[in-house]
């Protein structure tokens, strides 16, 4: 048997344990105790170890360190938009989903805005012309949206790193 048949007889083995493992819930958590097997609907599973957990990108609440009431606006990646390529972001980074500029906060600071979009988290990656003070800039993948989001005031939260 070779190496990649072995990781992958270990990896069904490890799936067919976790379909049949009941879930167990903390009580002190305001849990219950079931034995409904684990849902992995819309995870993705990493091995780690010899253990293969749900990969997830939250494993918990994230902290607030600070609220601030800013502008908030919008951008797509138009050259007239950006600085250099429109597909890449001052981090060096490719645009996507969830990723916003900011001059006032690091890189990979982590933030939400509940009011606008929940508990979506965004990540600083890309920065803006340093007239823009305290803003935050959503990158959307297409210019219409950016145009319909406007300019608007809402709360932040800078989460802890």
């Amino acid at each position: 048997m070779n190496t990649l048949t072995k990781h992958f007889a270990t990896v069904a083995v490890a799936l067919v344990f976790l379909a049949t493992m009941p879930t167990i819930q903390a009580e002190n958590q305001g849990g219950t105790v079931t034995d409904d097997p684990p849902s992995t609907v819309g995870e993705s599973m990493a091995l780690e170890g010899n253990t293969l957990l749900p990969s997830s990108p939250h494993y918990g609440p994230e902290r607030v360190v600070k609220t601030m009431n800013i502008v908030i606006t919008a951008y797509a990646s138009l050259p007239n938009q950006t600085w250099g390529n429109p597909f890449l972001t001052a981090k060096e980074t490719y645009v996507r989903e969830g990723i916003v500029a900011a001059n006032f906060l690091p890189f990979d600071t982590k933030i939400r805005i509940p009011e606008l979009f929940g508990d979506r988290i965004f990540v600083v990656e890309d920065r803006m012309h340093p007239r823009k003070g305290y803003q935050v800039d959503i990158w959307y993948a297409d210019n219409n949206d950016a145009i319909q989001f406007g300019r608007q005031y809402a709360t932040i939260e800078i989460l802890e790193q």
